[in-house]
């Protein structure tokens, strides 16, 4: 039934009607820290709001994800998806050209990385 809904359901609906129901439920466990549906569904709107005010980011926009694999990139994904922001995911490990084109296919108005991480290698 949900596969025909028009339309279709989004993974970010899915995800938001999970912490409507179930907010102290376990959704994330990273080394020793466990974050619920709650948590990340606050932590999620928070960044929403942020880049929003912040960044000017609008529904439609290309946003360059420079993050490493740690929950901070779930919330943000999941922020950017209540904007409507497309999402480029970078690879953090990716240096030189490589990054340089993946940075140009994508076509962001904005790169967001965490504090080690960009510029990439320490230098431009």
């Amino acid at each position: 039934r949900r596969l025909s809904r028009q339309p279709a359901v989004t993974l970010l609906e899915v995800f938001q009607e999970h912490a409507r129901r179930q907010p102290h439920h376990p959704l994330l466990l990273f080394q020793d820290e466990l974050h619920t549906y709650g948590d990340v569904e606050r932590r999620s709107s928070r960044a929403a709001r942020a880049f929003a005010q912040r960044l000017g980011l609008q529904p439609g926009q290309t946003v360059a994800v420079f993050l490493p694999n740690a929950p901070t990139y779930v919330w943000t994904w999941l922020a950017l998806a209540k904007l409507g922001c497309t999402m480029a995911c970078l690879n953090c490990n990716v240096r030189g050209r490589a990054l340089l084109h993946a940075l140009t296919a994508a076509r962001a108005a904005v790169v967001l990385a965490s504090t080690g991480e960009w510029p990439p290698g320490g230098a431009w």
